[in-house]
């Protein structure tokens, strides 16, 4: 097939631009064609028993992510899976805030960081690279999704210990010494649910059919669950000073500001994503009680 054949059978999903270029990701990732050996005819060259399985995938709205089983982040290859969400460009922004406040840390201050919803482990695992003598641990709820997790960790070299636990339930035993302990981290971070059932409608159909609604949604009728859970938690878990950073859906962003204020925490911040949305925020805890 040409690489015209190949990206014109994708735009009944993908307009036109879109479909080119999962196309070219797949002819250099798999294959390890150039846009010079793309330009040249080298797709037509490939063999069809190992091309055509991976566009049947494609075809069927399968993110390219999880059909060639990985995704940059941060300028690392990070392995993913259906257990996983796949790292976005937006998480981006919130490794670089928290690597800016504690990549710098002296090493008799080392900060201790808690990663909460690791899926894939992409803040953990970063986090852990570039804040040099950080003591970074992440927890998830799904061992699926901790698996993947603890493979990048290996394959990336990055020292992260990894806990099954649902923050929504197991907060007290989170707290408890051996576990996290009270009052011993410097900061929590997360990219938790925040896209409510009724945003299902504007979602692409490739994340609704592919990537685990578990990470994905929370409740109409309480948008702010995960936040809410996670800032009481801090209340307890953080030290004195302590900070949380947050990916967030900015529809709720000053709805979250005002429970933070009345959770104990003050000095919130916020920062746009690459596309110019509100997309992280950033919190002090004020008071332990």
């Amino acid at each position: 097939m040409t690489y015209a054949d190949l990206w014109h059978s994708l735009t009944p999903l993908y307009d036109a631009r879109e479909a080119q270029s999962i196309v070219r990701y797949v002819l250099s990732e798999r294959f390890a064609l150039s846009l010079t050996d793309i330009a040249g005819g080298a797709a037509e060259r490939l063999a069809d028993d190992e091309l055509r399985p991976l566009m049947e995938r494609l075809q069927e709205g399968e993110p390219v992510q999880y059909v060639l089983g990985r995704a940059m982040f941060c300028g690392r290859t990070f392995c993913v899976s259906p257990a996983v969400l796949i790292p976005r460009p937006e998480t981006e922004t919130l490794c670089q805030w928290v690597s800016e406040e504690y990549s710098g840390t002296l090493p008799s201050q080392p900060p201790r960081l808690l990663d909460v919803g690791t899926g894939s482990g992409c803040i953990a695992v970063t986090l852990a690279l570039e804040c040099q003598g950080a003591e970074v641990v992440a927890l998830d709820i799904s061992a699926d999704a901790l698996a993947v997790a603890r493979d990048n960790a290996r394959r990336l070299g990055a020292q992260v210990q990894f806990l099954e636990a649902d923050i929504l339930a197991d907060a007290d035993r989170l707290c408890e010494e051996g576990t996290l302990g009270e009052h011993t981290l410097s900061a929590i971070v997360s990219n938790p649910p925040y896209i409510c059932q009724k945003e299902r409608a504007l979602m692409h159909a490739n994340v609704l059919g592919h990537e685990p609604h578990t990470a994905l949604f929370v409740p109409d009728d309480d948008p702010l669950l995960f936040y809410r859970a996670i800032a009481r938690a801090g209340r307890r878990l953080l030290r004195q000073g302590g900070r949380l950073f947050f990916e967030i859906n900015p529809i709720y962003s000053d709805a979250l500001a005002a429970m933070l204020s009345d959770e104990g925490y003050a000095d919130t911040a916020s920062r746009p994503d690459p596309f110019g949305k509100t997309r992280c925020m950033k919190t002090t805890l004020n008071t332990h009680e």
